[in-house]
């Protein structure tokens, strides 16, 4: 099974701004998540993402870890499931399906468990110039284990693509 994750964040490591990571992302960043989505069974996400971002509509089926058991009202997608269990079990019982391709679209606490174990083997990260979001990460950190496969500079913003050190 393929594990691939895709997130943007600000010149300051924030992954949001004003609320939403739609705030750091710009028309080819949001052409790049497409692009990546087209290759997905399944999209991945955290209960915080479900609550804060466009997910009423996908194009495939999305598995929203959570615990919050009002969020699935509140959502209307009906393609979206949802699951209370840690991120390395959705990725075993997701193997076990025998899905072939998942997308991580976020967030952060649902990629850290995921990057340590060195479950995703593709991570694509957009670098916005903006500053003064929200929930900023230590991006180091996070990447711990990865290195830089690729980088793109497009305008102010930087495409990275990152794989696991093996």
């Amino acid at each position: 099974m393929i594990v691939q994750a895709n997130l943007v964040i600000g010149a300051d490591g924030s992954t949001t701004f004003h609320g939403s990571s739609k705030g750091l992302s710009s028309a080819v960043d949001r052409e790049r998540f497409h692009k990546l989505r087209q290759s997905a069974q399944v999209i991945l996400i955290g209960g915080n993402s479900a609550r804060n971002e466009p997910y009423a509509k996908t194009p495939t089926r999305l598995i929203v870890v959570t615990a919050d058991k009002n969020l699935e009202s509140k959502l209307g997608n009906p393609l979206a499931e949802f699951w209370n269990e840690a991120p390395l079990g959705v990725i075993a019982k997701l193997q076990s399906e025998g899905i072939q391709s998942v997308l991580i679209e976020g967030g952060v606490n649902l990629l850290k468990p995921l990057l340590r174990a060195k479950v995703i083997d593709d991570f694509y990260l957009t670098k916005s110039s903006k500053f003064d979001g929200e929930n900023k990460i230590d991006l180091a950190d996070l990447l711990s284990g990865y290195k830089l496969f690729l980088k793109e500079i497009v305008g102010d913003e930087e495409f990275c693509h990152f794989k696991p050190e093996r």
